[in-house]
C-alpha cells in the first residue's frame, strides 16, 4: 500500500503505544489540520453515552475542528463526573500541545467500558503524538484505534470540484458491537474540500445512512461510536456547485461503504459476508426493517456459517420483523439460485446447490416479499464458535 496515496493537504497524523493496551502496541492516535477545518459529526444512539461522546458532540457543536486525539484499549464509559473530566482535560493538553482552543479537539475513546481513564498515561503520550505528526502518519493512526480488528481500515477518493482537485481519506475501526442506529466504530474522515460546516453536515448524515446504518455484526450499539469528518479546505476549490456537492457525497458516501465493508469483513470471528437484499416491500421502513430482522438473527447467521439454506429460518425472522408480509408470496434466492418460491420450498435439489453457493466467502441472501415496489439492504456476517471465544475472553 503506498502511502503518499493517502495524504490530505493540510492534514498530518501520529500514533503512539501509551500503555492503555500491551505495551508495545499502538494504542493512541492524533490527526492534525494545519488549518480551521469545517467539522461534523454522528454519534451513537445509546442511551448510554460515553464521555468522549459528549465532549465532543459539545465541541462540534460550531461546525469547526483543528484537531482528534484517539485512544484505543479503555472507552471512558460509564465513568460518571471523573469520565468527563477526563475526556474534557485531554482535549486540554492535546490543544496546549498544538496551540490551539480546547473546543478545537474532538475526543474519541475505545475499549473496556467501565475503567477509569489512566491520565498519566494521557499526559505522558501526547508530546510524542504531537512532536510525531507527519503528513504520513495516517497508516500509523488506523492502527492504533484498533481493539478485536484483525487489520487496519483506509479508504479514499479523488475527485474535482470548484476547479480543483480535492481528496477525502477515511480510517475506521470496529469488528464488535456493530448494529449501527450510529454505526458501532470510530470513523474519522478527513478531505481539503472547501466546503460550508452546514453543507458538510447534511452531506455526513446522508452518506452514514447508507453506509455505516446499513451494516451489523452483532446487533449490539456501543456506548462510543462516532463517525467525524474535517474539511479544511486548502484544495482551494471555489464555492461548491449543486453537481459538485453531489459529487463529494458520492465520494464520502464511496470511502464510509468502502470501510463498512472492511468492519463486516472483519466482523469478529467472521468467515463470510452476506449482503441481506428485500425486495417488494409495501414501504421504505417494512424493507429496512426486513433486512435489519433477517441480518441480525442468530439463527440465519448460525446457518450462514454451517453452510446450511436453511431457509424456514428466515421465514420465521420475516415473521416476527413487524412488516406487512404473507408467507405465500414469499420468494428466496441464495445469489441465483432459487431456494423458495411462493412461501415453499423448492426442495432438496435446490438446497444442495445453494449450499454450494453458501460455501464461498461471499453470497447474498435476497428476498422478495412482493408486498410493494420499496427495497433495502444490511450487509452481515456469519456467526462462529470463534466469535464467543473472542467475547468470552476480551477482558481476560
Amino acid at each position: 500500500m503506498n502511502e503518499n496515496e493517502y495524504l490530505v493537504k493540510g492534514f498530518k497524523a501520529s500514533a503512539v503505544a501509551a500503555g492503555f493496551k500491551n505495551e508495545n502496541d499502538l494504542d493512541m492516535a492524533l490527526i492534525f489540520s494545519e488549518k480551521e477545518a469545517a467539522a461534523a459529526g454522528v454519534f451513537t444512539t445509546n442511551k448510554v453515552k460515553a464521555a468522549p461522546v459528549i465532549i465532543s458532540h459539545k465541541h462540534i457543536q460550531n461546525g469547526k475542528a483543528r484537531a482528534i486525539i484517539a485512544n484505543a484499549g479503555n472507552a471512558n464509559a460509564c465513568t460518571g463526573r471523573t469520565g468527563l473530566d477526563d475526556a474534557s482535560r485531554t482535549a486540554e493538553i492535546v490543544a496546549g500541545e498544538l496551540g490551539i482552543r480546547s473546543n478545537e479537539v474532538l475526543v474519541a475513546s475505545t475499549g473496556v467500558i467501565g475503567l477509569p481513564l489512566n491520565m498519566d498515561l494521557i499526559l505522558g503520550a501526547v508530546p510524542g503524538l504531537v512532536g510525531g505528526l507527519s503528513r504520513e502518519g495516517i497508516h500509523r493512526a488506523a492502527r492504533a484505534i484498533m481493539t478485536t480488528d484483525s487489520f487496519h481500515k483506509v479508504s479514499r477518493y479523488d475527485s474535482r470540484a470548484g476547479g480543483q482537485s480535492y481528496r477525502i481519506v477515511g480510517i475506521s475501526k470496529g469488528a464488535g458491537m456493530i448494529m449501527p442506529n450510529m454505526a458501532t466504530m470510530l470513523s474519522f474522515a478527513m478531505t481539503d474540500i472547501r466546503i460550508d460546516s452546514q453543507d458538510l453536515k447534511r452531506v455526513l448524515l446522508s452518506s452514514v445512512e447508507t453506509t455505516f446504518n446499513r451494516i451489523t455484526v452483532d446487533g449490539d450499539t456501543s456506548t462510543n461510536d462516532m463517525v467525524l469528518v474535517m474539511a479544511n479546505g486548502m484544495a482551494g476549490n471555489s464555492v461548491l456547485s449543486e453537481s459538485d456537492l453531489k459529487g463529494f457525497e458520492n465520494g464520502l458516501r464511496h470511502v464510509m461503504g468502502e470501510l463498512a465493508r472492511m468492519m463486516v469483513e472483519d466482523g469478529e470471528g467472521a468467515t463470510k459476508l452476506i449482503p441481506v437484499k428485500i425486495k417488494g416491500a409495501r414501504n421504505p421502513s417494512d424493507a429496512i426493517n426486513a433486512a435489519r430482522t433477517v441480518a441480525n438473527s442468530s439463527l440465519v447467521k448460525t446457518a450462514f456459517y454451517g453452510q446450511d439454506p436453511n431457509w424456514g429460518r428466515v421465514m420465521a425472522a420475516l415473521g416476527r420483523a413487524d412488516i406487512v408480509m404473507h408467507e405465500e408470496s414469499v420468494d428466496i434466492w441464495v445469489d441465483d439460485v432459487q431456494i423458495v418460491a411462493g412461501g415453499l420450498g423448492k426442495g432438496a435439489e435446490a438446497e444442495k446447490n445453494a449450499a454450494k453457493i453458501m460455501a464461498e466467502k461471499e453470497f447474498t441472501l435476497t428476498i422478495d416479499l412482493n408486498q410493494g415496489e420499496y427495497e433495502d439492504r444490511i450487509v452481515t456476517c456469519d456467526l462462529t464458535h470463534e466469535y464467543i471465544t473472542i467475547n468470552a475472553n476480551y477482558r481476560t
